[in-house]
């Protein structure tokens, strides 16, 4: 095995024991050329940017999976990005005709005044309300946004503007931050 093959896949066992210098090492000698073949299947850097950040997050959590028996730890690595790149492009096809539909909906239904700001119902000194006070707008908007008012990562996205994996990140992450807050 390559110096480089033996690093990777020292750094994913690193991170399969919580060690963040494991994901370091892979952020730092692999995250370019990820985000090329990313690029390179959605044809958006915005979009490879957030599938590679995705990525991470999954080499992160799933890094005790990977198992040297099975193939090379490069190749595991870009596997992950791969599958998520195109996970993502399907994803962006089966909502490219809906937007329209659902951006005209969602925007009637704020002309008519149908949607309420939803922390007014919460008790003032509720922990949940405080909670979601910590967040940073974008993430509470968008939890409650998917909790609340019941819209899909793909209509949050739509009416925030956003590329659907940046809106499925602040739903993520405002549930995380959420979770952490009120344990």
């Amino acid at each position: 095995m390559p110096d480089s093959q033996q690093a990777l896949a020292t750094a994913l066992a690193a991170c399969a024991q919580g060690d963040r210098s494991g994901l370091r090492l892979i952020f730092d000698t692999e995250a370019a050329r990820l985000v090329t073949i990313a690029h390179r299947i959605l044809r958006r850097h915005d979009y490879a940017e957030e599938v590679v950040q995705d990525a991470f997050v999954q080499i992160w959590s799933k890094a005790s999976q990977y198992s040297p028996e099975r193939g090379s730890a490069r190749g595991w690595i870009y596997a992950i990005v791969r599958n998520r790149a195109l996970n993502a492009l399907r994803d962006a096809k089966r909502w490219e005709h809906a937007d329209a539909e659902t951006l005209e909906r969602m925007q009637d239904a704020n002309q008519d005044g149908a949607e309420a700001d939803p922390l007014v119902s919460l008790d003032q000194e509720s922990r949940l309300r405080q909670c979601l006070a910590r967040l940073d707008e974008q993430k509470r908007q968008s939890v409650l946004m998917a909790y609340i008012s019941g819209y899909t990562h793909g209509e949050i996205a739509g009416r925030l503007k956003v590329p659907l994996g940046t809106a499925k990140a602040w739903v993520r992450r405002g549930l995380a931050s959420l979770r952490e807050c009120m344990a």
